[in-house]
């Protein structure tokens, strides 16, 4: 399995607002289309107003590679720059998990 862990830190309220309203249009279509993707749980920080991090774990490399070229994930990562001040990007080798099938 492959995966990763995103923080992004949001601009300011409003940015906030636009990048949530990215993620509830994008997310549905990452259920429906992805069936590589077996996680991709989206968090707000508590007490972090303007941040939000994403866990995403994937069947596989090639999983994760064919979620980034469907036409809604490229859509969300051309139009996520207006609303960030910064992001990191971990990526991450799954060990032991409860709730997926290894």
């Amino acid at each position: 399995m492959f995966g990763l862990v995103v923080k992004f830190v949001l601009k300011d309220q409003a940015s906030a607002q636009g990048f949530d309203a990215l993620v509830a249009e994008t997310l549905p279509k990452i259920r429906q289309s992805e069936p590589g993707t077996l996680v991709y749980a989206v968090h707000e920080v508590d007490g972090e107003p303007l941040q939000r991090v994403f866990y995403e774990l994937y069947a596989d490399r090639t999983a994760f590679e064919t979620h980034e070229e469907q036409p809604h994930v490229m859509r969300f990562l051309e139009e996520r720059g207006q609303y960030l001040e910064s992001f990191t990007v971990d990526f991450l080798n799954l060990q032991d998990a409860k709730g997926v099938a290894r």
